[in-house]
């Protein structure tokens, strides 16, 4: 939950800057993509900050390979986006666009590991957050990518 609210937080914050002059964040779509970044800095930061590391380790599908390593990989992915969505679209034309497109694939992948996160507990440290709205907050997260890719 901690992570929705970051993102409405920030966003909202990011929004009221930008009302009061500040170029950067002129427009919702900006707002939201600072946002979305800081949301995702959040949720990287679990996956290299033991207990939840461990956590998260846990609840990698059995089928994939490597579980620690994907977490690593995925943890350095979300901080890259990050900061992708954070790169001004004068500065390189197109990152911002890249960067929600490739979170909202990483959502898409993760979303087995949500899926057994709410259904069997690994580990103490795992994601509790019952499916429903575990799934419900994946969707707001993944229409954040959709609105900042296709507005940017």
């Amino acid at each position: 939950m901690m992570p929705f609210i970051v993102l409405i937080v920030v966003t909202a914050a990011s929004r009221l800057l930008g009302f009061s002059g500040v170029a950067y964040l002129d427009g919702w779509s900006a707002s939201l993509a600072v946002g979305l970044a800081a949301m995702f800095l959040l949720t990287a930061s679990a996956h290299f900050q033991q207990p939840r590391r461990d956590g998260l380790i846990s609840i990698v599908p059995p089928q994939v390979p490597r579980p620690a390593l994907l977490v690593t990989v995925t943890g350095v992915l979300e901080l890259l986006g990050a900061v992708g969505l954070l790169i001004p679209p004068t500065m390189i034309p197109g990152i911002r666009v890249a960067a929600a497109i490739c979170l909202g694939a990483l959502l898409l992948v993760m979303f087995p590991a949500n899926v057994r996160a709410a259904t069997a507990r690994r580990h103490p440290a795992a994601p509790t957050t019952p499916l429903g709205l575990r799934s419900a907050l994946q969707v707001a997260f993944l229409a954040g990518t959709v609105v900042v890719a296709v507005a940017a």
